[in-house]
């Protein structure tokens, strides 16, 4: 199948679902992250202060949020005039069924810190 038909109203539910699922991960993350570099900035400072070698940089990847691609997709379907919406085997793997080009590595990033 190359396409399928969706009820509008049902795809934007999926959709804004989708959405809070990802943005609730990344804050936990976000939160995970923060305290996590309070820690190594703190280790940095008492190495410092015990004359030890300076590292200047921490090494934790940040965490991702693509937000924005959701609000995107949202905008576009509530200002559709459809009442119906045709989706291509890979919008649907994305709006739908959250799977996204990116999805993998924002999962692992962002499941790290929570």
């Amino acid at each position: 199948m190359q396409s399928v038909k969706i009820d509008k109203v049902k795809l934007l539910n999926k959709v804004k679902e989708n959405r809070e699922q990802h943005r609730n991960l990344f804050l936990k993350a976000q939160e995970g992250y923060r305290a996590l570099v309070i820690k190594e900035l703190d280790a940095m400072l008492a190495e410092a202060r015990d004359g030890k070698p300076i590292r200047r940089a921490i090494m934790l990847p940040e965490p991702v949020d693509h937000t924005k691609d959701y609000d995107r997709v949202v905008a576009m379907l509530e200002m559709s005039v459809d009442a119906i919406i045709e989706l291509s085997s890979q919008e649907f793997e994305e709006y739908v069924l959250d799977n996204w080009n990116w999805s993998q590595l924002a999962m692992l990033t962002n499941s790290r810190y929570v």
